[in-house]
């Protein structure tokens, strides 16, 4: 198997920048995600990768070796798109087998050589009694397992998928992202899943790289992700629902700091400058408290959502802030209900206004007891 590095990549198209100085070290046998929305330059990004693009700067580096302008046919990489691509024409048996054939004389390769390949894969796959089908006659589900196999009987050194699970109903996606993680473990190859789906993301992933308009917002563990966002786009972009964000203000009174936010103020240390921040904390992290007590906000609900064992509830903090709460089934509120908040400050993350980065000297200290 293989590294994969990028060093400073650059793809333009026009005058779009598509890749904006991207820069990752994906480890060998790693299963690496880049996640973000429709546009954010991820699918560009792994076709530079495959070599499908070339960059306008920067290298690109597999197992060590620079192969920023080698083919595709160079780089040992194997990709599997959205839509499978297979050749509706042939059986599954030569859908597999096709990469092999034709590089037969390359691969130094017999009939027998092909075929017992073929065999093995698709007995990792579960598909051996599907050799004979065409694609036509597969399930969703079917077609996905043999571009997979298609990809793998070449025995590549980077696994690479563009969003192969996006054309599955929702339950066969699920069985499938596990599918997939343990196929990935199995083998133990390098692989690169491109994904809009953070559900996909958070389960699979070793670790991922969250992008926004070309550009790596922040790249971690699918927890550190999750738990310690560096950036606003990161907080809002994860977690369903994402965290909430509440516009907040610095100032100072008599010589000591405080934010002031909607429905509360709390010290802060005066060497955090002022103006204008963003508070964030997840709806997991807010508990409705029994009564009114020190430190708890008091709020209205608004609209409140059943969702099998929990609930989301929002409510509004002053009139206009809403935040969203997640909590058990059980909790028994009702639009109109006054409720009151205690937020864990141990979850709390502080945004600059201007920039959307963490501003991690006020995080650490609010999160202080």
């Amino acid at each position: 198997m293989a590294s994969v590095r990028l060093e400073s990549v650059v793809k333009r198209f026009g005058r779009t920048i598509a890749v904006d100085r991207v820069s990752l070290e994906i480890g060998d046998g790693e299963f690496f995600v880049l996640l973000g929305p429709s546009g954010c330059g991820k699918t560009t990004t792994l076709r530079l990768i495959a070599g499908l693009e070339y960059p306008d700067e920067g290298r690109v580096y597999i197992g060590g070796e620079d192969v920023t302008y080698r083919e595709p046919g160079e780089r040992n990489v194997a990709m599997v798109f959205q839509n499978y691509a297979l050749y509706p024409n042939m059986n599954v048996y030569d859908n597999i087998a096709f990469p092999l054939k034709v590089r037969r004389r390359k691969l130094g390769l017999s009939n027998s050589d092909i075929r017992e390949r073929v065999l093995e894969v698709a007995r990792m796959l579960r598909i051996e009694e599907l050799l004979d089908r065409k694609p036509g006659q597969l399930s969703g589900g079917q077609q996905q397992r043999v571009a997979l196999a298609r990809a793998l009987v070449r025995r590549p050194s980077v696994w690479l998928m563009d969003e192969p699970l996006s054309n599955l109903d929702a339950l066969l996606r699920i069985a499938m992202r596990a599918e997939l993680k343990r196929l990935q473990k199995e083998l133990g190859i390098t692989t690169i899943y491109v994904t809009h789906d953070q559900a996909e993301a958070l389960s699979m992933a070793d670790r991922i790289a969250v992008m926004d308009r070309g550009r790596v917002m922040q790249v971690g563990s699918p927890q550190e992700v999750f738990l310690e966002p560096r950036h606003v786009f990161v907080a809002t972009f994860l977690g369903s629902p994402p965290m909430n964000i509440v516009r907040c203000r610095i100032s100072y009174s008599q010589e000591t700091a405080q934010i002031s936010c909607p429905g509360f103020t709390r010290i802060v240390p005066q060497t955090v400058g002022e103006g204008e921040v963003y508070l964030g904390i997840r709806p997991e992290f807010i508990k409705i408290a029994p009564h009114s007590g020190e430190g708890a906000l008091r709020a209205e609900v608004l609209v409140v959502e059943p969702l099998g064992v929990e609930k989301i509830i929002t409510a509004s903090l002053d009139g206009e802030t809403q935040i969203k709460i997640k909590t058990a089934l059980d909790v028994e509120v009702k639009p109109g209900d006054t409720i009151y908040l205690e937020l864990d400050w141990s979850r709390v993350s502080v945004f600059d206004a201007e920039s959307g980065r963490i501003l991690e000297t006020l995080t650490k200290e609010l999160r202080e007891p």
